[in-house]
């Protein structure tokens, strides 16, 4: 917020056509988003607060060990190691030879389904390493499937991006050759 918004009163602008102010444009001034934004946030805040007196037991310790622990993984261990990751993929791509050349987008081609894959990876990992003896009792069901199904699934997942990334440049080539008929 600027100091010249805090001098204005809330409500339409000077300049705004009667018309064209919307009873929802005063809260927008002063929240700084629509009202949908803050209904949302409250609902989030609101399941939070409620998965967290679920949790509420004995192991509360563990509970708040478990929180920390993860916090400090993420951004002491894997926001370094996404950042140098993304680092050493933007060099890769090289620079543009032009400035009228088109942005390499290789980057997000290769972004996308590795995060997808991670994250596919992060929540099924006792499964797909076989460390989890309670699934097959408790279902019934072999645990000897999710390694190569997740992996097909990377596969798919990268295989997906590179067509993708193969049509996008094909569509966007430099159309200005002649062919000899043309001449």
């Amino acid at each position: 917020m600027t100091p010249h918004d805090q001098d204005t009163p809330p409500g339409p602008p000077a300049d705004t056509p009667s018309g064209a102010w919307r009873p929802g444009d005063r809260f927008r001034r002063l929240y700084g988003e629509e009202p949908l934004h803050l209904l949302i946030l409250i609902v989030s805040f609101a399941v939070c607060g409620y998965a967290a007196l679920r949790w509420r037991s004995d192991d509360w310790l563990s509970i708040v060990v478990w929180f920390v622990g993860a916090a400090v993984l993420h951004d002491l261990v894997l926001v370094p190691l996404y950042a140098g990751t993304d680092w050493i993929l933007h060099r890769a791509g090289g620079r543009r030879r032009t400035p009228d050349d088109p942005p390499r987008t290789a980057v997000n081609h290769i972004r996308v389904p590795a995060f997808v894959s991670l994250l596919l990876l992060l929540v099924y990992w006792p499964l797909i390493l076989r460390n989890s003896p309670h699934y097959s009792v408790s279902t019934h069901l072999s645990d000897t499937v999710f390694l190569r199904r997740w992996l097909l699934i990377t596969a798919a997942l990268f295989g997906a991006s590179a067509v993708w990334f193969a049509v996008g440049r094909y569509r966007t080539r430099p159309r200005g050759r002649t062919t000899r008929k043309e001449r």
